[in-house]
């Protein structure tokens, strides 16, 4: 028996965690990586804050950029 007594209840539980509301427009593009370097105790500030807030380093730096330079004309 692969996957045993709760195989696909788990496999769809994961299908629904792996999605983004947030990227449901951008659900056609691919996701990659966007790095940037930045001291360790600002890192540890920032993440601490956000856990605080209840969000995201992600959100939080989708929502600047987004606020910034807006969505492209697709």
């Amino acid at each position: 028996m692969s996957g045993g007594k709760y195989g696909s209840l788990i496999k769809q539980a994961r299908k629904l965690e792996n999605q983004n509301p947030d990227q449901a427009k951008a659900s056609t593009d691919r996701v990659v990586n966007l790095s940037i370097k930045v001291s360790i105790s600002l890192r540890r500030h920032w993440v601490s804050e956000a856990k605080r807030q209840g969000t995201s380093l992600t959100a939080v730096i989708i929502d600047a950029l987004t606020e910034q330079f807006g969505q492209p004309d697709t």
